[in-house]
């Protein structure tokens, strides 16, 4: 213990930048050891009764993965939803059969009480006008409340009002009383005032004297005051994110984005399952597209015209704004603004009472720059900066006025996530696939730059949650063969207890293939990672049909060391059947660094389909493989990916294409301009790598899926892609999924999806299709 906290201490006394020091291994349950490969078998059985007096392994069905009542839990349910309220405590939801309970849990003995009575938080709304007592006992069990910052009290929507509850005093208040939804809503820092937009433009109230007041006027359905629009919230602050303004960290200011949709070509999607069809018109920029015009604006929260940032330095250039942020000092709002074709990105400061604004850096690499997060800033007001500049993410301390002081990680490895700086021991935790791409551990530098150590031990894939004075953290963790399990440990990685070992045994019911990974060269020597699945009873002097899972878009990778959930069990259920799973990342896929991305610049599904074709050749090389019968499958850039390879190669027998981009000029202008610039900019790789283009030179059986209502990648791809397809005489199949987004959520239509795929898959490799019997067929 003395060395290792020594270490902590005094992390200038470790090895130097680039060594690995690897921490103690602490007292591991069976839960937590890391299970070889080929001791699958034994482990999924471990715990149960011996295999004499076990019943028969069962067969896995569509069903028993999708079916909304007749699946199976694989996954379990962990509580690994933590939130550290203090050093010693911490937050989470606890689910019963009257809805979520939050507890408040001591880390070290693991015992909680309730944060709050939910009974008594049930009477206060109830007792309010308007609210019904069941709309109250919802709210009081429900897992989305909005806490403040000191977790003392929460918000709530009813009604389309917003709502708060005091958890000390038992009290109740109504909010707002004004027509209209209110969006967004979110407490200050000091938990006295709330933001919240509505018509579009941004707001506050008062919480103890529920005073309202407009910080911005001219919102309407084309001018967005701290709301996003579909492009920004899907490409750049993230799906399903659509808040827009952020407060300062003394409560004194609001930042916020303004978007101007004006200039915006519309979409429109169809639901057809009205006698007269509901039309759903979106703002939705193609590639080439006139972007949302932005701007960002400073409120006070007392009210007053907003202070407007100077941006006329970019006033020759589209531009986009894809960060903002505050220093710690309230005094500077940080925002980072990119070009339109995303070349460039710079870090700037604007001055929060006028919007006068300078730039800190500007990040530039040999392709496109990624928005990698905000600066964490130190108590000397330097900061911490993620960047790709060397071809891998890395961490660099910046000094106030945007001058570097050093690299503080560095390696041919990336850093996937910062988990936060101590200070006080001048360390620094974060999570990286430094032992292996596929595998995600949790480290801990010194400031300097020395004393890498990774802390994790288990082989897999890792989460930390620290607590303020990282002192402990909560690791979730899973790998190929376990889903997830929670534990407590100290900060230098010896296990305090086990939070939940979510002891899911129901996989071992079942026969299930042990997966297999291995390493695949490319024709220029890259090595690339991929994942067999071979059936149970395998038998290697047979030869077995392939299906093979592709997603190949930059920076997605699908070979990970860790639970895959439903898509796994699908692939058992394949593997059941006698069919070879393959798994394989292109290098522009895999987890190996921003510089393995950059090659396929201008020219998507190029390099993709070389590296792809490599992973084939070495896959036909294998006595036990049928070259002959080879299905492909993808979604989303896997559609793509699948419908390019079976376009412009005849390495595949047959393939699943589902929701496709077709033709990049029909997909969203900040995600395609990434990778493929303006349309303008680069109109033969537009026109070289659109499937819709070749698709006379089809080759193999093809299933092309869409739902009807994907918002995302619209249904327009299939439509153009299955028109070429005709005119060129070429036959295939089809299913389109009415009312379903980009992903088929509706449960029965994805078992509808998942059985529909598994047929054709059976199908195509010659093989007989297991279907539920009709006495339990779907009414």
């Amino acid at each position: 213990m003395a060395s290792r906290l020594h270490l902590l201490r005094a992390p200038h006394s470790s090895p130097a930048p680039g060594s690995v020091t690897r921490a103690p291994a602490p007292p591991r349950s069976r839960w937590q050891r890391w299970k070889p490969i080929a001791a699958a078998a034994l482990l999924l059985t471990a715990g149960l009764a011996p295999a004499a007096a076990q019943a028969p392994p069962r067969q896995l069905t569509v069903d028993a993965i999708y079916h909304p009542e007749r699946r199976v839990d694989f996954s379990g349910a962990p509580a690994s939803d933590i939130t550290w309220l203090d050093a010693t405590t911490y937050l989470t939801p606890q689910r019963g059969s009257r809805g979520v309970q939050w507890m408040r849990v001591d880390a070290a003995s693991g015992q909680g009480t309730p944060l709050f009575d939910a009974g008594r938080m049930e009477d206060a709304l109830a007792a309010l006008p308007g609210v019904a007592r069941a709309d109250a006992a919802q709210a009081a069990r429900s897992g989305d409340l909005v806490f403040n910052a000191a977790r003392t009290g929460t918000l709530l929507t009813l009604a389309d009002d917003l709502y708060a509850y005091d958890f000390a005093t038992g009290q109740a208040a109504r909010l707002t009383t004004a027509a209209g939804t209110e969006e967004e809503a979110m407490f200050s820092p000091d938990g006295r005032t709330v933001a919240f937009v509505r018509g579009n433009n941004l707001h506050v109230v008062d919480v103890a004297s529920r005073t309202e007041r407009a910080l911005t006027r001219d919102g309407s359905a084309e001018i967005l005051n701290g709301k996003l629009d579909w492009l920004y919230q899907e490409e750049i602050y993230g799906r399903g994110r659509f808040r827009a303004f952020w407060w300062s960290p003394d409560s004194s200011r609001v930042a916020f984005l303004q978007l101007d949709e004006r200039p915006v070509p519309e979409y429109t999607v169809v639901d057809h399952i009205p006698y007269r069809p509901a039309l759903e018109v979106t703002d939705y920029p193609k590639a080439g597209d006139p972007n949302p015009l932005v701007r960002l604006g400073i409120a006070r929260a007392a009210g007053g015209e907003p202070a407007w940032v100077d941006l006329a330095g970019y006033a020759a250039t589209e531009f986009l704004i894809v960060n903002v942020d505050w220093t710690p000092d309230s005094r500077q709002v940080v925002h980072q603004v990119q070009d339109r074709e995303q070349t460039w990105l710079d870090l700037n400061l604007a001055d929060a009472a006028t919007g006068s604004a300078r730039r800190i850096l500007r990040e530039t690499t040999k392709a496109w720059v990624a928005e990698n997060g905000n600066p964490v800033w130190l108590k000397d007001g330097s900061f911490l900066w993620p960047s790709e500049r060397s071809g891998f993410k890395h961490l660099y301390h910046y000094r106030a006025d945007g001058t570097l002081v050093r690299q503080v990680t560095n390696g041919r490895w990336e850093v996937r996530s910062l988990y936060g700086v101590d200070e006080a021991r001048g360390v620094l935790y974060f999570a990286a696939p430094e032992r292996s791409p596929i595998d995600t551990d949790i480290y801990r530098v010194g400031l300097d730059g020395t004393g890498l150590l990774r802390l994790s031990q288990s082989a897999g894939t890792h989460r930390a949650i620290f607590n303020p004075a990282f002192t402990d953290y909560v690791d979730v963790w899973n790998d190929v063969l376990t889903p997830s399990q929670v534990r407590l440990h100290r900060a230098d990685g010896t296990e305090r207890r086990v939070i939940d070992a979510n002891p899911v045994r129901t996989a071992s019911e079942y026969r299930l293939a042990p997966p297999e990974f291995v390493k695949v060269k490319a024709r220029d020597g890259f090595v690339m990672d991929a994942m067999l699945i071979k059936p149970p009873d395998f038998d290697p002097s047979r030869r077995y049909p392939v299906y093979q899972f592709t997603y190949a878009g930059p920076g997605a990778a699908q070979v990970r060391n860790q639970w895959g959930g439903t898509q796994y069990m699908f692939h058992q259920l394949l593997a059941q059947h006698g069919v070879i799973v393959w798994v394989h990342d292109n290098r522009s896929a895999s987890g190996q660094g921003a510089e393995s991305q950059w090659p396929v610049y201008g020219r998507l599904g190029e390099r993709e389909l070389e590296d792809l074709e490599d992973g084939i050749s070495w896959l036909k090389q294998q006595p036990y493989v049928d070259a002959s019968r080879i299905v492909i499958s993808g979604w989303s850039y896997g559609g793509f990916m699948a419908a390019y390879a079976l376009t412009h190669s005849t390495s595949w027998s047959a393939g699943i294409v589902g929701a496709p981009v077709t033709d990049w000029r029909d997909y969203d202008s900040i995600y395609t301009e990434r990778l493929m610039k303006l349309p303008k900019n680069n109109p033969d790789g537009y026109r070289r790598t659109a499937p819709r283009f070749a698709a006379d030179a089809l080759h193999g059986r093809m299933l092309l899926i869409h739902g009807t209502m994907d918002d995302n990648v619209h249904m327009q791809n299939t439509v153009q892609f299955a028109y070429e397809l005709q005119r060129a005489g070429k036959q295939f199949e089809s299913m389109i999924y009415p009312r379903s987004r980009h992903g088929i959520s509706d449960a029965r239509l994805n078992t509808h999806l998942r059985q529909l795929m598994f047929d054709f898959v059976m199908r195509t490799v010659g093989s007989t299709p297991v279907t539920a019997p009709a006495s339990t067929a779907t009414r």
